[in-house]
């Protein structure tokens, strides 16, 4: 199982998501198998953080976009729970404020960058001003067409500056994200979550998936590749998103730190008076 493999998009590649099933599940012998490997992987993630965080050599930069209701809470939820909160942040790019309009639209992305030796999760991200700015028109043509090259460029600076990054796009049918808009309005505990923008959204599918589309083409660098995660089975989903982040942080050769201190001689001082007293 290597979902890094079966799942990229390979750069160059020209993406139609007609082509991809968002129920796939991999070849894995359904949900309890599915879990029991889930566990098994963050078991080895949380380690491979504590390494990243002392070495503070290295940082991770995890991007989720996917249309309403693909998971990308879910995906934080279930995934990420298993880094420790000290060394990750978790951002959301929403309406830009007046300050940040006022900058290049890359201005407020830079600032929520990790730092070395830290974890950071987009959740929705810069890829906001390929995909809602082209689907209502927030700006020109002219305009949101150069913003992929800039995109590509911003990454490759940063990869080039220490930051790995791992980008998910989560796929779910249009019918899946119905019966999800279905389960929330039953659900009086998740009734926040559902608006009627949501049903508005729903109207601009096509052009969504044409904007995604164009992101995941134009986007899957080698330095920063992208990822479509079928996302209509959460299990899958959450399953193939830690694969790919536990392999993308083996790759990265994490060390723990060598001591700055005599540990033989702490050894012989405090232990040695311990087992005296």
């Amino acid at each position: 199982m290597d979902f890094r493999k079966t799942l990229i998009v390979e750069p160059g590649s020209s993406v139609s998501l007609a082509d991809i099933d968002p129920a796939a599940d991999g070849g894995i012998d359904g949900k309890d198998e599915g879990r029991e490997l889930l566990a098994g992987i963050l078991d080895e993630i949380s380690p491979l953080q504590e390494k990243l965080y002392a070495e503070g050599k290295h940082a991770l930069l995890i991007v989720l976009q996917g249309i309403d209701a693909a998971g990308k809470d879910g995906v934080c939820w279930h995934v990420i729970r298993a880094m420790n909160p000290h060394g990750t942040t978790v951002a959301s790019f929403k309406q830009p404020t007046d300050v940040e309009t006022a900058h290049d639209f890359l201005w407020r992305v830079h600032q929520r960058v990790p730092a070395k030796g830290q974890v950071a999760v987009f959740n929705r991200s810069h890829y906001e001003d390929v995909l809602i700015a082209r689907v209502h028109n927030l700006v020109p043509k002219a305009e949101w067409s150069r913003r992929y090259n800039q995109i590509n460029n911003f990454e490759e600076y940063l990869t080039e500056n220490g930051v790995s990054i791992v980008k998910f796009f989560l796929y779910i049918s249009k019918e899946e994200q119905l019966e999800r808009f279905e389960k929330r309005l039953e659900d009086k505990d998740r009734q926040w979550k559902i608006s009627p923008a949501d049903y508005a959204e729903r109207e601009r599918w096509d052009d969504y998936i044409e904007a995604y589309e164009a992101m995941l083409s134009k986007c899957s660098t080698q330095h920063a590749p992208w990822y479509v995660i079928p996302a209509n089975r959460k299990w899958f989903r959450n399953l193939a998103a830690a694969d790919i982040i536990h392999r993308t942080m083996v790759d990265m050769n994490i060390e723990s730190p060598k001591p700055t201190v005599d540990i033989d001689e702490i050894y012989r001082r405090y232990h040695h008076a311990v087992r005296s007293s």
